[in-house]
Parts: C-alpha cells; structure tokens; sequence
C-alpha cells in the first residue's frame, strides 16, 4: 500500500551500494541467490523452534531482494532476473507461514488460511502484469521494474512488517495470520476490481 511512497527514499541507496556491488563483477542474480538462500534459511530456523533467528535471516532476505534491484539497475536489467526475482518472493512469502506449522502444529489452520490468501494476492498480481505486458502498460512508480507492479492492501512493505512480526512474536501467529491473510483478501478483490476497471474492453 505504501510501496510506492517509500520508494523514492529506498531505491537511492540501494543503486548506490549496487553500484559498489556490480564493480566486484558479482551479477544481479547472484545476489537474488544469495538472498534466497537466506529466505530458506529463514523457514529452517523457524521450523526448528528458533523463529527470532528466522526473523534475522528474513530480513537479510529483504535486504538482498532490494540489493538485487540495485545491482541490476548499475549493470543490465534482464527478464530471466525478475523472473527469478519474483520466484525467489513468491517461494519464500508461503514457506514462512509453513514453517510456523512446524514450529507450533495448532498454526495449521491460520498458516492455511494465510497461505490461501497470499496465493489470490499473489496470483492476482501476476496476472494483471501479464494483460499490462500484451498491452504495453508500464509503470515506474515502485521503482524500475521487469514488469508491472499492481499495487493493493498488502505490497511488499505490508508483508515485511506482518512476516517479520510473526518472526519476532511467534505468539502472537495467529492473530497476525488472520489480520493478513484479511488485508490479502482485500488486496485480491481490489486487484480485481482494478482489472475489470483497466481492462474491460
């Protein structure tokens, strides 16, 4: 929801330390690697019992998922890299409520819950960006991207705050499963909504 409001003040020093990056010849996709190692790392530590050290390990996972960005935008943007970008998001995204299932059995029904709904989210976003691509619809707003960014309820920030907090209170999972998984069934229908509106002809 606030994506592209944050942007402006996030991207300048993601560029500059990609900059640094890309003059060590480690590529964009490296870094998306890297970071996905880390988001798996993430879902381990929590699926042990150690969910505040998942949380560390997430957040680097954030923090690569914009470094990536910034490398690619020093050096050459490619398809295959937002691919594998975006992959990378929507693997990790599901697996940490999985990974609660793990760390606590009685997460089953919120982490489903919150699963389903991240999946309308997320399939929701993929499709609008596949219609704007056939159209040859672009929109910077979130930042240089490999396609269109569709925003909604629950963007890439909204799922950082919820997943990071169900990291560092894991008590708390449910309540905040709930919550989301709410705002993504919000996010789907608005995404829908804007769909019919974009492309109704």
């Amino acid at each position: 929801m606030i994506d592209a409001y944050i942007r402006p003040f996030i991207d300048p020093p993601l560029t500059r330390v990609g900059v640094l990056v890309a003059k060590t010849k480690i590529s964009a996709n490296t870094v998306t690697l890297i970071g996905f190692i880390f988001g798996l790392t993430a879902m381990l530590s929590i699926a042990l019992g150690y969910p505040a050290l998942g949380g560390f390990f997430f957040i680097i996972n954030r923090i690569s998922d914009g470094l990536d960005g910034g490398v690619a935008r020093a050096t050459k943007m490619s398809d295959f890299g937002g691919y594998l970008d975006i992959m990378s998001d929507f693997i990790i995204y599901p697996g940490l409520p999985l990974a609660f299932c793990f760390y606590d059995p009685t997460f089953i029904l919120p982490a489903a819950f919150l699963i389903f709904a991240m999946a309308g989210a997320m399939t929701s976003f993929l499709a609008y960006a596949i219609l704007c691509a056939k159209n040859n619809i672009t929109d910077d707003a979130r930042g240089k991207k490999s396609f269109y960014y569709l925003g909604g309820v629950c963007e890439g920030f909204e799922t950082f705050l919820f997943l990071g907090l169900m990291c560092f209170f894991p008590q708390s999972f449910p309540t905040l499963a709930l919550i989301f998984g709410v705002l993504c069934l919000c996010t789907t229908v608005g995404r829908i909504l804007q769909t019919q509106a974009a492309f109704k002809n």
